[in-house]
């Protein structure tokens, strides 16, 4: 009976599940039947977790990635047996310090200790407890510029132009030298820059961060104007995890797949474009900025991840705009200028 329950209900393990992300996807994959435990040191707060704090498949534990203690409690709850109640079919790996601006700030020394030698933790956790899959949070930032012009794929060469891009460089480096040899199937996402409401939402990414001015500033200053990104809305990222947790081994093991859509290809003009439809009243001045950080000018193919795992985006950047707008000024999101809602005291766009 013990058996039958717990091959109905798959147990799923989100380092840096308190985030923008992972307060999202708890909630789903606890829908879909999933249960879930979450691992996060609650830097900015545990609120977005409180949804689920009763659910009978959540569990949380409080814990630094880079603290033994805590991989210890972890690697524990890993390896207690193939079909007991705290073992785990995947392992979800989003803590990290996220971002060119947060790198930054804390240093080359600490943003390596947390991406890389904590990326290293987890995998040697999953690997030792015989965990089937672990998911890598990547970013789309490896690229850096692009040298033709064209879209970039999942072979492209890395151009990385930050701390950021260099530590997620490694900590990719690393786990795909595991791939042919591991029990544990390394799966490689690299996001696009991130938009939409979750339970933690934040605002240093410029779809959120450009609604935000418009409405509280009723002025957007814009540095690198033509510069284009890549966007995908938090929930549909949400959904091309659930994806990776439910494709054949054989078809994702030490796979790189770009998650977002090529109708996400836009530039900052064009962005501004789309705030300006839907926020009336706003001033937008350019100014030229050049400074040693993240430097991005790409479009990037998604045919991959497309192909292979049927991930189609329902979520454009104009709704996701307006969601994000409408949040704002109905007053469901509040003090959203307080730094709990970014991943540095500072921004640079």
């Amino acid at each position: 009976m013990a058996t039958h329950a717990y091959s109905e209900r798959p147990r799923v393990l989100i380092t840096g599940g308190a985030g923008y992300i992972g307060s999202m996807l708890t909630g789903m994959l606890l829908s879909q039947g999933y249960s879930v435990t979450v691992v996060d040191d609650l830097l900015f707060g545990g609120e977005s977790l409180l949804g689920y704090w009763s659910h009978p498949n959540f569990r949380f534990v409080k814990g630094d990635i880079c603290d033994h203690e805590t991989v210890k409690v972890v690697d524990a709850r890993l390896q207690v047996g193939h079909l007991s109640p705290d073992s785990y079919q995947a392992i979800i790996h989003l803590a990290a310090i996220v971002g060119f601006p947060a790198c930054q700030a804390v240093g080359h020394q600490v943003s390596w200790r947390y991406n890389v030698e904590g990326t290293k933790r987890m995998f040697a956790a999953a690997e030792e407890s015989g965990c089937a899959r672990f998911v890598f949070a990547s970013t789309y930032s490896n690229y850096g510029l692009s040298q033709d012009g064209q879209p970039v794929t999942e072979e492209s060469q890395l151009h990385p132009q930050s701390i950021y891009a260099e530590t997620k460089i490694a900590a990719e480096q690393y786990i795909l030298q595991q791939a042919a040899s591991a029990r544990c199937a390394p799966i490689i996402y690299r996001f696009a820059t991130l938009f939409g409401v979750s339970p933690r939402t934040r605002f240093d990414l410029i779809v959120n961060q450009f609604v935000l001015e418009a409405l509280t500033k009723r002025k957007l200053v814009i540095y690198q104007r033509g510069y284009a990104r890549s966007f995908v809305h938090v929930q549909d990222i949400c959904t091309a995890m659930l994806l990776a947790l439910q494709a054949s081994l054989d078809t994702v093991r030490g796979q790189i797949f770009n998650v977002g859509s090529d109708d996400g290809n836009y530039t900052k003009d064009q962005i501004v474009e789309l705030v300006r439809q839907h926020v009336a009243g706003i001033h937008v001045e350019y100014k030229d900025l050049t400074f040693g950080g993240d430097m991005r000018d790409i479009r990037v193919s998604f045919t991959k991840v497309r192909e292979v795992l049927g991930f189609v985006p329902r979520i454009s950047v104009e709704d996701g705009v307006i969601e994000v707008r409408d949040a704002l000024a109905l007053g469901v999101i509040r003090d959203a200028l307080d730094s709990r809602y970014r991943n540095a005291q500072f921004i640079v766009q």
